[in-house]
């Protein structure tokens, strides 16, 4: 399967997670956050930058993982609290991220977008033990703000 991440040039060329807390995971937790596709992870970075930034340099990373079933769990939408796609819902869906990531289930978790809510984001346990052989970065592509964006 492949995935996709949108990063500032300086950060697309190694799979490393900064640790920042997010809407997945606490403070300290090496996570990577990606897209099921190239649009989806260009809204996502719209909304968590707040604006675009036509003259920052970005790249798409392609990132492949292995199609084992076992190394992905997904978490439906019925599980979610009803204010899943608010800031409200930071701490339940936080809790939910974190015992993944503590009890180590799967190498990633599938869970829907708060954008887009039929399409999916996957986080990739960087600290996980499958992560050195099932996960690549296949390449990187250039990436840039079409103007009607604007």
């Amino acid at each position: 399967m492949e995935v996709f991440r949108i990063s500032k040039e300086v950060h697309a060329t190694s799979l490393s997670a900064s640790g920042s807390a997010n809407r997945w995971n606490t403070k300290g937790q090496q996570v990577l956050y990606t897209g099921s596709s190239r649009s989806l992870s260009s809204l996502e970075l719209v909304v968590h930058r707040g604006a675009i930034q036509p003259n920052v340099g970005y790249e798409v990373m392609v990132i492949s993982i292995a199609d084992d079933d076992y190394l992905i769990k997904q978490v439906q939408r019925s599980d979610l609290p009803p204010n899943w796609r608010s800031l409200a819902g930071y701490p339940s869906l936080k809790g939910i991220g974190s015992a993944w990531y503590n009890r180590q289930e799967s190498l990633v978790l599938k869970v829907p977008s708060a954008i887009i809510v039929y399409e999916y984001n996957y986080i990739i346990n960087t600290e996980h033990p499958d992560f050195g052989s099932k996960v690549q970065l296949v390449r990187t592509e250039d990436y840039f703000w079409d103007s009607r964006l604007l």
